[in-house]
């Protein structure tokens, strides 16, 4: 999965960029935060437990 599309899934379920790191960003949704790798390419099983994890649809 490419990583704009997995932020733009986060972002229309309400999260948003806390920080940037030089290998990570943080999202959070105000209560929990997800780390999101800084490649242009995400893993499709990572990508598929983020999802999962924080219910995203």
């Amino acid at each position: 999965m490419k990583r704009k599309d997995l932020i733009s899934l986060l972002e229309r379920n309400g999260w948003r960029l806390l920080r940037n790191g030089t290998n990570h960003d943080m999202y959070t949704n105000g209560q929990i935060m997800e780390t999101i790798p800084r490649h242009r390419e995400i893993s499709e099983n990572l990508a598929k437990a983020i999802i999962k994890r924080r219910g995203l649809k």
